[in-house]
């Protein structure tokens, strides 16, 4: 017998445009939430040009991604970060904002890539997510 998965897309977020913001199945599963980036729930873009208002912005798409699967930051397992334009200064901003999120001493394994280019060109920052359902 396989096991349902529920496909959540929070009002919260905008509505996504051929994808799910978040796939689950029972508990002791993983949670995946797909790259989330800086839309309000109207899909506008917040902070452009800003990438602390951008990755504050993810952040907080992200806590309403987990909170439709009823999990928090505190059940994240790994993030995936995808940044464009990538230096050490951007890498110094995001850490900064995600302190905000993030419980010290449980932090999630973590990759942080640079690409060239996101799905629009104001976007400066996608970050994925994998959560344990406990």
């Amino acid at each position: 017998m396989s096991t349902p998965i529920q496909y959540l897309n929070p009002q919260a977020l905008s509505r996504p445009n051929g994808f799910s913001h978040v796939t689950h199945a029972a508990p002791g599963k993983i949670v995946f939430v797909s790259g989330q980036v800086s839309y309000d729930s109207d899909g506008s873009v917040v902070g452009a040009g800003d990438l602390a208002a951008q990755t504050r912005q993810v952040f907080v798409n992200l806590g309403h991604a987990l909170e439709a699967a009823g999990l928090g930051f505190g059940d994240v397992m790994k993030l995936n970060f995808f940044v464009k334009n990538l230096t050490e200064s951007a890498v110094a901003t995001i850490r900064a904002v995600r302190k905000e999120f993030l419980i010290e001493g449980a932090l999630p394994a973590s990759t942080l890539v640079g690409v060239e280019r996101l799905a629009k060109e104001a976007l400066l920052l996608e970050v994925e997510a994998f959560a344990l359902v406990s």
